[in-house]
């Protein structure tokens, strides 16, 4: 059993059993309520779990690109904050069900969706993580290519017109098979390296962010001009985008709740761990990407990029060091839950590690390097995309559980057919139909942001339903949800 900070969830063990019996394709021991003696969590578990997850690539990725599109540094950062405020009260609320009922987030999906409904928002759910997974997997490769070109291999980048090169893709095969071996020991397996990697990562940024300081004024440094209007269009697509980053976490958050001592403990840890250590880790990310191209005469979006003209010694040690947090961050956020999502699908056939293997088999079809070949994709495309879908479920899961059913569950029909929970046949329709309403209205953005149909074409409203998808999908398919939704007998 798992009780380190910066840890992935653990896998529950329970053999809790219910009056009514539990239907054997909607058990197994990783998807049962925790007992008591597994609620151990503290608050500061949760914190520095959250500190842990959030020193990672990605976070300094997305307050670079936010620089990329042209927005000013203190805009940036600003709004990374904001954003994780917005995002840390779903995380709070749906993570409220975790103390209560030990649940994690597929079963919690079947009160609203229905027993078997419940597997659209979880292999939803699933499938971002596995998108997440891939782009990890490729901040990786990138930096064991670096690491490896620092020993004197010369492995080449890729070649014009080409977003990843032949040796940069066998880095990516090389880094996914680690994650395999470590999903297959267990969480466990891993908890060692996670409670190493976090304090070594905010050290080699404290480290990076001196070191560039040094050599570039900071008069120069934050002196970059913005080139959008701040507080227009572009900036609420930003700020949709940017909850979207987290978005994934506030909807299985149980997964992880479902381990704490109480409420204040998972609430506390939050709130400490979540918003203002991003904010701080988003300026390692505005330094980096001011300072590239101050020192090198060109903005570097990705670290390893920055870091690999610096210096050989300072290249290897940094490089390194993004390795070992990004195996670590990887496990923790992005195939403990695809591994409860998948397993949600066919309890009695897929465990937590084989959905864990499923969901990284998944990653390779993402190709990463196609999403992060701009800002733009990353920022508005992945972020904004995604942020919409899960949006949503995130609507449909608040008005359910607060609103509908009072914060009351009855567990036992969470697990068997014929309950509160069968619906039609196991679906709710009304849940699907909110989630299509919440959705579809953003669909026509999302086309033209991803270029798949002309842009300039389509009608302004559809474009500003995408740019505030996740808050857009949150309310629509929520008020319908309230409105139409079956109040427990």
């Amino acid at each position: 059993m798992m009780n380190s900070p910066g840890g992935a969830a653990p896998m529950a063990t329970a053999t809790t059993t219910f009056p009514g019996g539990q239907d054997a394709s909607l058990a197994n021991e990783d998807l049962l309520p925790t007992t008591a003696a597994q609620r151990h969590w503290a608050w500061k578990d949760y914190a520095a779990l959250w500190i842990g997850m959030v020193v990672c690539v990605p976070t300094y990725t997305m307050a670079s690109s936010m620089l990329d599109q042209g927005f000013s540094w203190q805009m940036a950062v600003w709004l990374v904050f904001l954003a994780n405020c917005i995002v840390l009260v779903p995380m709070v609320l749906i993570g409220r069900v975790g103390p209560k009922y030990g649940v994690p987030f597929p079963v919690l999906a079947r009160a609203p969706f229905g027993v078997k409904g419940a597997n659209l928002p979880a292999v939803l759910r699933g499938l971002v993580a596995c998108g997440w997974f891939s782009i990890n997997c490729y901040f990786g490769a990138l930096a064991l290519h670096g690491f490896l070109n620092i020993l004197g291999l010369g492995l080449p980048g890729p070649a014009e017109g080409q977003t990843i090169s032949t040796s940069q893709f066998v880095c990516f095969l090389a880094f996914w098979a680690v994650h395999i071996w470590f999903i297959w020991k267990g969480p466990e397996s891993i908890r060692k390296l996670e409670v190493i990697a976090a304090p070594l990562m905010i050290a080699a940024s404290v480290l990076l962010v001196v070191v560039l300081l040094v050599r570039v004024p900071p008069s120069q440094l934050f002196n970059l001009p913005a080139k959008v209007v701040e507080g227009g269009p572009r900036t609420w697509a930003a700020l949709t985008g940017l909850v979207g980053f987290w978005a994934t976490l506030a909807l299985n958050i149980p997964d992880f709740t479902r381990f704490a001592r109480s409420q204040k403990d998972q609430v506390l840890g939050q709130a400490i761990g979540l918003p203002i250590p991003m904010a701080l880790f988003s300026m390692v990310g505005v330094i980096g990407f001011s300072a590239s191209a101050i020192l090198y005469g060109k903005a570097q979006l990705f670290p390893d990029g920055l870091l690999t003209q610096m210096g050989s010694v300072a290249a290897g040690l940094g490089l390194l060091v993004i390795l070992l947090a990004n195996l670590t961050t990887n496990v923790a956020a992005n195939l403990v839950s695809p591994s409860y999502d998948f397993s949600q699908i066919a309890p009695s056939k897929i465990s937590f590690r084989m959905g864990g293997v499923i969901a990284a088999l998944l990653g390779l079809l993402f190709m990463p390097w196609k999403l992060l070949a701009t800002s733009g994709s990353y920022l508005f495309v992945w972020l904004g995309g995604y942020g919409t879908l899960l949006g949503a479920i995130a609507g449909i899961l608040l008005v359910d559980y607060y609103l509908v059913r009072k914060t009351q569950l009855k567990v036992e029909d969470l697990y068997r057919r014929g309950g509160d929970y069968e619906y039609t046949n196991g679906w709710n329709v009304h849940a699907l139909v909110a989630f299509l309403l919440g959705v579809l209205p953003c669909l026509p953005g999302y086309l033209a942001v991803s270029g798949v149909v002309d842009k300039a074409g389509m009608p302004a409203i559809w474009l500003t339903l995408f740019d505030s998808g996740w808050f857009f999908s949150l309310a629509v398919a929520g008020l319908y949800y309230f409105a139409t939704a079956r109040r427990p007998r």
